[in-house]
């Protein structure tokens, strides 16, 4: 195994550690049967929700999520174009 192909999947584990503790830490967006049946009620935090920490860890989620996938797509790749090399 060369040092690359466990560089990779070094990278690709501690991304993937990072967005499950990220992913964890956001607060559940279920309202429950009250939010249902009266309609969720406008907040100081729901007029300013690009503000608050919950928005800044979906945000943070959305990009590792990304970088996941990119780099997922770039290392299957480059490991199936660097073993058919020789």
């Amino acid at each position: 195994m060369a040092w690359y192909e466990i560089l990779m999947g070094v990278l690709l584990v501690v991304a993937s550690i990072i967005i499950v503790i990220v992913v964890l830490l956001q607060q559940s967006r279920e309202a429950g049967l009250s939010g249902v049946i009266a309609g969720g009620a406008d907040t100081f935090f729901g007029k300013n929700k690009g503000r608050t920490m919950d928005a800044k860890l979906a945000k943070i989620t959305k990009i590792l999520s990304v970088f996941f996938f990119v780099f997922t797509l770039l290392a299957v790749y480059f490991l199936a174009f660097m073993t058919s090399r020789g």
